[in-house]
């Protein structure tokens, strides 16, 4: 059965962010006097929302609800301030989601970004696109793995789950896509290694936007 919905993970997959999630935490912990981190380290934080990002730039005896939460306002007014300033899509990303409503494919992000953030990420950068659905981060719906949000994406577009694709550069999109019986494809463009999508079970991995449509379009696995 051919593809007819493509969910799109946002960070590492359709938009390069690390730049500016990186440089909204480092704000976050230079307010509070505290040791800031590489790229590379943060490269390996991101992927479970703002709190879990966080969580793992603190110190180790840091690392309370209380004082996550105490931290989250800075971290988001920075970011949502400067959430575009070095952000951009990926090599051949705009020109594929032009191309796939074409071969009868709807799209959807799902992102454990907060959703303010997910929305203004899509709307700056994808202006024209069409997706049936933009998820982020909400109050009362679960962060990816769990399947909840692919649940409510499959729904919405009215798309059986045979015929819906999970994309992402992370294990936790991997997982995301079996805990909902979806197909999966890992990018290894985005912020993890092909090692991790694997191991995770990937069904294809691809290394370009051209192989990408090719793996939607012709659904072709590994």
């Amino acid at each position: 059965m051919n593809t007819r919905l493509a969910i799109f993970d946002l960070d590492g997959t359709l938009l390069d962010t690390i730049d500016d999630l990186a440089a909204a935490v480092d704000h976050t912990l230079a307010v509070r006097r505290l040791p800031r981190h590489t790229i590379e380290a943060y490269r390996q934080m991101v992927g479970g929302g703002i709190r879990n990002l966080i969580r793992k730039a603190l110190p180790e005896d840091m690392r309370t609800d209380q004082y996550i939460a105490a931290c989250l306002p800075d971290f988001i007014d920075y970011y949502t301030a400067n959430i575009d300033r070095n952000t951009r899509p990926y090599r051949g990303i705009v020109q594929l989601l032009s191309e796939l409503p074409r071969h009868g494919v709807k799209m959807a992000v799902a992102s454990n970004k907060f959703q303010a953030g997910t929305e203004l990420l899509v709307g700056r950068f994808f202006p024209l696109v069409r997706f049936a659905a933009v998820c982020g981060n909400r109050e009362g719906v679960p962060l990816k793995p769990d399947a909840a949000v692919i649940e409510s994406i499959v729904s919405c577009a009215g798309v059986d789950r045979d015929r819906t694709v999970m994309i992402g550069d992370s294990g936790v999109d991997i997982a995301t896509a079996r805990n909902a019986s979806i197909r999966s494809i890992g990018v290894t463009w985005g912020f993890r290694s092909r090692e991790e999508l694997a191991e995770a079970g990937a069904d294809r991995i691809v290394s370009t936007a051209e192989e990408l449509l090719d793996a939607i379009v012709c659904q072709s696995r590994q």
